[in-house]
């Protein structure tokens, strides 16, 4: 049933949104040319590999490191990447990967593969039995000020206590954490 509603609603929120990720896409390109898109290799269900979409926030030639790792990370960034991060806009074109099956509305967030440490964890845990998700049970409990431990915790809470009303929870939970901007780094993605 969860597939079923991911299908029906990430076909509705690409239609409905179509005019926003026609003008996200148009500030991208005008910001640093193309590609528009991002792509970056994550883990997903089942251990197994997938590119997640984002729309592009830092300037080409900036390499997939993390916020920490880059030596003047707002100099790095496009002109909208900032606004793109921060309302988490740049999010949107993982409704695609969700049509496509390789990720959910609700589930444990991909982690990247050099994340090894918590990749390790969640293996261990049976965090990668369910499809990952744009937000989860651990972005709604502390995002990024979370430990590995504490984020696999959740994650493996979220896996053995997933329902349709838990699911919803954490969407309108999502909705005021973004629009508070509670507990966010802009480190991940690109």
């Amino acid at each position: 049933m969860k597939r079923v509603l991911d299908v029906i609603f990430s076909i509705a929120a690409i239609v409905i949104l179509s005019p926003l990720l026609l003008l996200l896409s148009a500030a991208v390109l005008i910001a640093d040319g193309a590609p528009v898109i991002f792509r970056q290799e994550r883990i997903g269900r089942g251990g197994k590999r997938f590119l997640i979409c984002k729309f592009r926030t830092m300037k080409k030639g900036v390499g997939n490191v993390s916020k920490k790792d880059l030596q003047d990370y707002e100099s790095c960034l496009i002109r909208c990447g900032s606004f793109l991060r921060r309302t988490s806009l740049d999010e949107l074109p993982q409704l695609f990967n969700i049509l496509g099956g390789t990720m959910s509305f609700v589930g444990p967030r991909p982690l990247i593969p050099e994340e090894s440490e918590i990749d390790e964890m969640r293996s261990a845990a049976g965090v990668y039995s369910v499809r990952p998700g744009v937000t989860g049970l651990a972005q709604v409990s502390g995002r990024d000020n979370l430990s590995n431990e504490e984020k696999t915790a959740y994650d493996s809470e979220y896996v053995r206590t997933q329902s349709l009303r838990l699911d919803l929870k954490i969407l309108c939970k999502t909705v005021g954490v973004v629009l508070r901007r509670e507990n966010m780094t802009q480190d991940s993605g690109k």
